[in-house]
Protein backbone atom coordinates (compact mmCIF):
# COMPACT_ATOMS: atom_id res chain seq x y z
CA UNK A 1 0.00 0.00 0.00
CA UNK A 2 0.98 3.25 -0.86
CA UNK A 3 0.95 6.33 2.02
CA UNK A 4 -1.15 8.06 -0.22
CA UNK A 5 -3.77 5.26 0.51
CA UNK A 6 -3.01 5.24 4.10
CA UNK A 7 -3.57 8.83 4.84
CA UNK A 8 -7.32 8.71 2.67
CA UNK A 9 -7.72 5.25 4.96
CA UNK A 10 -6.57 7.31 8.35
CA UNK A 11 -8.60 10.41 7.81
CA UNK A 12 -7.98 14.02 7.57
CA UNK A 13 -6.92 14.12 11.46
CA UNK A 14 -5.47 17.53 12.41
CA UNK A 15 -1.93 17.66 11.98
CA UNK A 16 -0.11 19.43 15.38
CA UNK A 17 2.31 21.95 15.22
CA UNK A 18 4.32 24.08 17.61
CA UNK A 19 6.49 27.19 16.23
CA UNK A 20 10.04 26.57 16.91
CA UNK A 21 10.46 29.73 19.24
CA UNK A 22 7.77 28.11 21.17
CA UNK A 23 8.82 27.28 24.78
CA UNK A 24 9.39 23.26 25.46
CA UNK A 25 6.21 23.78 28.25
CA UNK A 26 4.19 24.73 25.17
CA UNK A 27 4.56 22.08 23.79
CA UNK A 28 4.69 19.30 25.90
CA UNK A 29 0.61 21.03 27.16
CA UNK A 30 0.27 20.17 23.21
CA UNK A 31 1.93 16.57 23.13
CA UNK A 32 -0.41 15.89 26.22
CA UNK A 33 -3.45 17.42 25.37
CA UNK A 34 -3.79 15.61 21.75
CA UNK A 35 -2.57 12.85 23.11
CA UNK A 36 0.54 12.79 20.18
CA UNK A 37 3.65 11.78 20.38
CA UNK A 38 5.46 14.51 18.64
CA UNK A 39 4.52 17.57 16.55
CA UNK A 40 5.75 19.40 13.76
CA UNK A 41 8.07 22.10 14.12
CA UNK A 42 7.88 25.25 11.88
CA UNK A 43 9.52 28.59 11.74
CA UNK A 44 7.82 32.18 11.76
CA UNK A 45 7.29 31.65 7.82
CA UNK A 46 5.13 28.76 8.50
CA UNK A 47 7.74 26.28 6.96
CA UNK A 48 8.15 22.91 7.97
CA UNK A 49 11.91 22.69 9.88
CA UNK A 50 11.81 20.17 12.47
CA UNK A 51 9.68 17.32 14.51
CA UNK A 52 9.75 17.26 18.51
CA UNK A 53 9.19 14.44 19.77
CA UNK A 54 9.08 13.11 23.53
CA UNK A 55 12.18 11.69 22.88
CA UNK A 56 13.78 14.46 22.43
CA UNK A 57 12.27 16.67 25.34
CA UNK A 58 13.52 13.44 27.46
CA UNK A 59 16.83 13.46 25.78
CA UNK A 60 17.23 17.13 26.74
CA UNK A 61 17.25 16.79 30.64
CA UNK A 62 20.67 15.37 30.08
CA UNK A 63 22.03 19.14 28.97
CA UNK A 64 19.69 21.22 30.49
CA UNK A 65 18.28 19.51 33.38
CA UNK A 66 14.88 18.71 34.76
CA UNK A 67 13.65 22.27 34.31
CA UNK A 68 13.27 22.93 30.28
CA UNK A 69 9.75 24.65 31.04
CA UNK A 70 11.62 28.00 28.88
CA UNK A 71 13.72 26.11 26.83
CA UNK A 72 13.47 27.16 22.70
CA UNK A 73 11.92 24.21 21.01
CA UNK A 74 14.07 25.20 18.22
CA UNK A 75 16.95 23.80 20.61
CA UNK A 76 15.18 20.29 21.28
CA UNK A 77 14.11 19.43 17.54
CA UNK A 78 15.45 16.96 15.31
CA UNK A 79 16.15 19.75 12.64
CA UNK A 80 15.41 18.87 9.43
CA UNK A 81 13.65 15.70 9.47
CA UNK A 82 13.24 13.00 6.61
CA UNK A 83 10.59 13.91 4.21
CA UNK A 84 8.46 10.67 2.63
CA UNK A 85 6.04 11.10 -0.49
CA UNK A 86 2.23 10.03 -1.14
CA UNK A 87 4.00 7.34 -3.58
CA UNK A 88 6.25 5.49 -0.94
CA UNK A 89 4.84 2.55 0.13
CA UNK A 90 4.17 1.59 3.74
CA UNK A 91 7.45 -0.42 4.02
CA UNK A 92 9.35 1.88 2.26
CA UNK A 93 8.61 4.11 5.03
CA UNK A 94 8.52 1.49 7.97
CA UNK A 95 12.52 0.92 6.38
CA UNK A 96 13.10 4.11 6.68
CA UNK A 97 12.04 4.75 9.69
CA UNK A 98 13.78 1.56 11.37
CA UNK A 99 17.15 2.27 10.03
CA UNK A 100 17.41 5.38 10.95
CA UNK A 101 16.14 5.29 14.43
CA UNK A 102 12.66 7.55 14.65
CA UNK A 103 9.10 7.01 14.83
CA UNK A 104 7.74 10.14 12.84
CA UNK A 105 7.29 10.93 9.26
CA UNK A 106 5.83 14.05 7.56
CA UNK A 107 4.02 13.01 4.42
CA UNK A 108 5.26 15.98 1.74
CA UNK A 109 3.79 15.92 -1.78
CA UNK A 110 6.33 18.17 -3.34
CA UNK A 111 6.28 21.62 -1.22
CA UNK A 112 2.89 20.59 0.37
CA UNK A 113 2.21 18.99 3.82
CA UNK A 114 -0.23 16.57 3.25
CA UNK A 115 0.49 14.26 5.98
CA UNK A 116 2.01 13.12 9.69
CA UNK A 117 2.63 9.46 9.61
CA UNK A 118 3.96 7.15 12.64
CA UNK A 119 5.39 4.05 13.55
CA UNK A 120 1.80 3.03 14.60
CA UNK A 121 -0.26 4.03 11.44
CA UNK A 122 2.15 1.55 9.38
CA UNK A 123 2.34 -1.21 11.68
CA UNK A 124 -1.82 -1.55 12.10
CA UNK A 125 -2.00 -1.14 8.25
CA UNK A 126 0.44 -3.89 7.85
CA UNK A 127 -1.08 -6.26 10.20
CA UNK A 128 -4.36 -5.49 8.47
CA UNK A 129 -2.37 -6.07 5.14
CA UNK A 130 -1.03 -9.45 6.68
CA UNK A 131 -4.60 -10.54 7.94
CA UNK A 132 -6.52 -10.13 4.23
CA UNK A 133 -3.70 -12.07 2.90
CA UNK A 134 -4.18 -14.86 5.40
CA UNK A 135 -8.01 -15.09 5.11
CA UNK A 136 -7.45 -14.98 0.89
CA UNK A 137 -4.93 -18.48 1.80
CA UNK A 138 -7.41 -19.63 3.60
CA UNK A 139 -10.09 -19.37 0.97
CA UNK A 140 -7.90 -20.86 -1.61
CA UNK A 141 -6.69 -23.87 0.47
CA UNK A 142 -10.92 -24.21 1.10
CA UNK A 143 -11.89 -24.41 -2.39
Amino acid sequence: MVLGELLRIKGTKTIFKVGSDDSIAQASTMLTDNKVGALLVEDSNGNIVGILSERDIVGGMGPHGADLHDVRVSELMTADPTRCSPSDTVLQAMAMMTDRRFRHLPVFEGEELVGFISIGDLVKCRIAEVQLEAEAMRAYIAS
